[in-house]
């Protein structure tokens, strides 16, 4: 194994991470402080995780007869899910490429891991899906609705397939919806068709990269059996303040969202006008880039443009070597105006 590696962004324009490069406005910032300064620091979390349940749950529209659970990132939720489902016989199913900590959760937990390859174009192959379900009847499918690190949303026909699917022959799916923020749509307001069904966010994505809280929401029933494998106090008291101010502030960071959906519309209409780069479709804060080497045969185009771009101060993900089917692939964050006018210039010059 290798540890989960975190790229040094000292002195670089970070574009690495699909964070939310706006920051809090500065009234807000102040009113902020002093809520975290007058919180109980030498007691444990109180009932005011409730407060934040209940505030995530009604910002997301969470439906009757469901419920919500709190975890330190969506990271946490995916561990704690693979604790859960430790069944015999157990398996993770997903398609691939797709969010590396499926993947990673099962093998610590001891449980297989079965990706299932998308299609060229990153779309889901339905019969490989399918397949696989009937193959190895896994505890758990997850849909990335959309996709890290191709950014699409896949068609609501085969979601439903699959999900069907899983659901006969008695397994979850969890719809993870970490980059929602950005999507023209979202799972939740078919999710209460199911009973199997958990659908997974971040906030993250919304602004709070720092502050790791994950939420999950889905049958009562079904939370309550996942609760039970969940550490006592896994929410500081910190993150939960921070948590619940966001939400206060919601309009805020939904201006700060827009923008960057228009910064994004604009990124990919430059890099469609450049040559020697193809530029995927993107539903998220990241757009997925294939850079062309000097011939059709070098596959290491990607690591000598990521390293032109590092040189110039710009910092963004290669992905090359994740997946076949991401060879020469760079994933670029979506950020400011400035930042993006930056990317798009260390980019030009380092193909």
């Amino acid at each position: 194994m290798h540890a989960y590696a975190i790229q040094d962004s000292a002195g670089m324009v970070k574009l690495d991470a699909m964070e939310n490069p706006h920051r809090l406005p500065t009234a807000l910032q102040a009113e902020l402080g002093q809520r975290l300064g007058a919180l109980a620091l030498n007691r444990y979390p109180d009932h005011r995780v409730n407060d934040l349940r209940a505030a995530l749950a009604a910002y997301a529209g969470m439906p009757r007869g469901f419920d919500i659970m709190l975890g330190n990132g969506s990271d946490e939720l995916i561990s704690l899910l693979a604790l859960a489902c430790d069944v015999p016989g157990a398996a993770i199913l997903a398609p691939v490429p797709g969010f590396v900590m499926y993947a990673m959760s099962a093998q610590l937990q001891g449980l297989a891991f079965h990706g299932v390859p998308l299609t060229a174009d990153f779309e889901l192959d339905e019969a490989a899906m399918l397949d696989a379900i009937e193959t190895h009847k896994p505890s758990i499918v997850y849909l990335a609705y959309p996709n890290n690190p191709t950014a699409n949303l896949w068609g609501d026909a085969v979601i439903e397939k699959i999900i069907v699917a899983q659901g006969q022959q008695g397994g979850l799916v969890v719809m993870d919806e970490a980059y929602q923020p950005f999507a023209s749509k979202s799972y939740i307001d078919r999710i209460a068709r199911h009973h199997h069904v958990l659908l997974m966010r971040t906030l993250s994505k919304f602004g709070l990269a720092g502050v790791r809280l994950g939420y999950m929401m889905g049958p009562k029933p079904l939370i309550a059996e996942i609760d039970k494998v969940r550490p006592p106090y896994n929410i500081s008291v910190l993150n939960c303040e921070c948590a619940l101010f966001a939400i206060e502030h919601a309009d805020v960071f939904a201006v700060q969202a827009a923008e960057l959906r228009v910064q994004r519309g604009w990124l990919l209409e430059a890099l469609g006008h450049l040559p020697g780069v193809k530029a995927f479709k993107s539903e998220a804060n990241m757009i997925l880039v294939r850079v062309q080497g000097e011939n059709s045969a070098d596959d290491s185009a990607a690591a000598k443009v990521f390293a032109g771009m590092r040189e110039r101060k710009v910092l963004v993900k290669n992905v090359s070597k994740m997946h076949p089917l991401l060879a020469n692939c760079l994933r670029l964050t979506v950020g400011t105006a400035d930042e993006n006018t930056l990317m798009l210039a260390a980019l030009k010059a380092s193909l």
